[in-house]
């Protein structure tokens, strides 16, 4: 799987304004809070939507955690808020999951749609968006046989570049389990993936 660590790092200037978005928000300014809506809700979005497995619940999800967000900012003290925020939608969604009685599925259609994976260039053959198509079904799938904890790390990391740090933030637990957490994530996923040989095929 193809780690996306460019978003790891944020030049300092962002850090610098995204810091006074913040202060500014818990001082009532809703302006700046919504900057900051803007600036992660697409991110919120799709860690949400990893976890959950569908486009409704996850839109709740993000919609009810930056609402979370907006009534506790008396209680971020500084850090990075882009963690900080998504340890609420973390929590959210395991909320979602442990009251779910019937696991839901995303439909190849919408996974395709709101996917944060890169969408198919017009040039490729169909047999290439073929493929595509059913490696990132599979990927769902594989993605929802994974323990939630598990899932969580390997969302976060692989799929949207946070580091280590970050996820620990997120996740409220150590570096160390972080990394075991990642390592067996990618071993049962890469296993679940190797009994569908047919997405490897040329």
């Amino acid at each position: 799987m193809t780690s996306r660590r460019q978003t790891a790092a944020a030049p300092a200037e962002a850090l610098a304004n995204e810091t006074e978005r913040v202060a500014a928000a818990q001082r009532g300014d809703s302006v700046a809070f919504n900057q900051l809506v803007i600036a992660h809700q697409e991110l919120a979005f799709n860690v949400a939507l990893r976890l959950v497995g569908d486009a409704d619940s996850a839109a709740d999800v993000t919609q009810d955690a930056f609402l979370s967000a907006y009534r506790h900012l008396d209680q971020f003290k500084g850090g990075s808020f882009r963690s900080w925020l998504l340890r609420i939608v973390t929590n959210a969604s395991y909320d979602v999951l442990r009251g779910r009685r019937h696991k839901t599925r995303q439909s190849l259609d919408e996974m395709i749609e709101e996917s944060s994976f890169d969408v198919p260039d017009s040039g490729e053959l169909p047999e290439t968006v073929t493929l595509r198509h059913e490696f990132l079904e599979k990927l769902q799938v594989g993605l929802a046989t994974l323990p939630v904890d598990q899932r969580a790390v390997l969302v976060l990391y692989d799929i949207h570049g946070l580091s280590y740090e970050e996820i620990g933030v997120a996740l409220e637990t150590t570096l160390g389990t972080v990394k075991s957490r990642l390592n067996r994530a990618r071993s049962r996923l890469r296993d679940y993936l190797m009994q569908h040989p047919e997405l490897w095929k040329p």
